[in-house]
């Protein structure tokens, strides 16, 4: 593989990978650390998008930090990227994001394989990871379109805040999502439910991507 890709693919990996351990494992120490249902939300949040605004910073100039087979799907959607090399992407990230939930169960003592078991489902869930999505594509889409771009800020700020005004905890990510479907902790999903998730999450990059060609059309 030519080192121009394999470069982009290393980065999207392992920058997935990464993000998906600070999720999982933060997620495991503020359940150790407290009972206390609404601050081990706060304080996953508050790690998820810390390390988003960090990734992006880092591997932003190698791959364009998609992190996210959505994401991944709307450049490709709009041109910006080839459909073989989007799907090398999307491969790369659900690879990361598989390696990132063994990693946080190895750092934390836990059966590396396990099977996510908190039940997040129906329409109002569904919803909720179809706007959780929808925003971060406006975010990420909006932003690249000023002169002077904050996208590692505004992306990160948007998933803390998303957290908490989706049902769903904003997912908003495929890749993150079926990692997730391989953690029993805090921050899991049942394999069964994270189906729908993806699902949601694609429709909304498929749906919304022709409105981001229109509203940001420079």
């Amino acid at each position: 593989m030519k080192t121009d890709l394999l470069r982009p693919l290393v980065a999207e990996a392992l920058g997935t990978l990464l993000l998906v351990a600070s999720i999982v494992g933060s997620g495991i120490m503020a359940a150790r650390l407290t009972n206390d249902m609404a601050l081990a939300l706060l304080c996953n949040a508050i790690a998820t998008g810390a390390i988003l605004f960090v990734l992006i910073e880092i591997f932003g100039p190698v791959s364009g930090a998609h992190f996210n087979p959505a994401v991944t799907l709307a450049f490709a959607l709009r041109k910006s990227i080839s459909v073989p090399r989007a799907l090398l992407y999307g491969t790369a990230q659900l690879l990361g994001g598989i390696g990132g939930t063994f990693l946080a169960h190895a750092m934390f003592g836990l059966s590396v394989l396990a099977v996510g078991l908190t039940v997040r489902t129906g329409p109002a869930q569904w919803l909720a990871e179809a706007v959780a999505t929808t925003g971060l594509l406006l975010t990420i889409f909006g932003c690249a379109s000023r002169p002077q771009t904050i996208t590692a800020a505004a992306v990160g700020l948007y998933i803390t805040a998303a957290y908490w005004f989706t049902a769903s905890m904003s997912f908003a990510n495929p890749a993150v999502t079926l990692a997730r479907a391989l953690t029993p902790s805090f921050s899991g999903i049942r394999p069964e439910d994270a189906i729908f998730f993806a699902l949601a999450q694609f429709a909304a990059a498929i749906i919304l991507t022709p409105f981001i060609g229109w509203i940001f059309r420079r």
